[in-house]
């Protein structure tokens, strides 16, 4: 299948591991020029130099984009750096080991600027100029968590607002050639990531949750979430408006596909 992507840019938050530097590469082999961001420096040149071998115009910043500056500074860099975004994929997420569903409401917002606030500045910066070209993707990592109970009650919920933001934004903007959609990822083993230190402190567990609740009977990898994000940036994905696409190897039991 031809996607039709070389030359577009991209933008990938959360990108120095797991998920977001899978779906970073893979938009890479694609020819897209990547900018990518993440905290971290040593896995930004990490990732760099395997981009870099891929496709050109690549760009890498070591930014956090949660404080109050922080989404305003990423698109001033891009702009004046790196020109114009055709797609964003926003990995930018997790529980922050916030786990009391009575925590305080300052830890609320920690959890709501994580996982939802950030895209929402980013996409009122960036894909206005995306309606003015006639062509964009923006596609959230959202999760499982969004439509079932599985994780922190404030980490579902800042996900299920996600999901119905992207449902919400999608029609919108999809008369002017955008495409927003949502893609939920279920239980997916990444280097360094919870179940990677799960499988090496209580093997036994990580059995259990396989045999009961993986209906595929294995975690997912991050290159299988990294294809379907790549096939949404494409040409292909043109009707996909708004679309919710869980990937979770049988883990969930709802019928909420969209």
């Amino acid at each position: 299948m031809e996607f039709q992507l070389k030359g577009k840019r991209a933008l990938v938050t959360g990108a120095g591991r797991g998920i977001g530097r899978a779906i970073a590469l893979a938009l890479a082999r694609e020819g897209v020029a990547v900018a990518v961001v993440s905290r971290t420096a040593k896995d930004i040149a990490s990732l760099m130099k395997e981009l870099n071998s891929l496709s050109q115009g690549n760009y890498g910043m070591v930014m956090d984009l949660l404080p109050e500056d922080g989404p305003r500074k990423l698109t001033k860099k891009l702009k004046k750096e790196f020109g114009e975004v055709d797609i964003i994929v926003h990995n930018l997420g997790g529980t922050l080991g916030i786990k009391d569903p009575f925590c305080s409401i300052k830890d609320w917002r920690r959890i709501y600027r994580m996982n939802f606030e950030v895209a929402v500045e980013l996409n009122a910066q960036l894909v206005p100029s995306m309606q003015k070209r006639k062509w964009g993707r923006v596609i959230q990592i959202s999760s499982i968590s969004a439509m079932e109970n599985h994780g922190p009650v404030t980490y579902c919920a800042m996900k299920a607002a996600v999901t119905a933001y992207t449902r919400s934004l999608g029609g919108v903007v999809a008369p002017d050639g955008v495409v927003v959609s949502a893609v939920l990822p279920g239980a997916v083993f990444t280097e360094k990531g919870y179940w990677d230190k799960v499988s090496k402190i209580n093997p036994e567990h990580v059995k259990k949750f396989l045999k009961e609740r993986q209906r595929i009977g294995r975690f997912g990898r991050v290159e299988e979430i990294a294809n379907m994000v790549v096939f949404l940036c494409s040409q292909q994905a043109s009707f996909n408006t708004g679309s919710i696409i869980p990937i979770d190897g049988g883990q969930g039991r709802g019928y909420f596909g969209q």
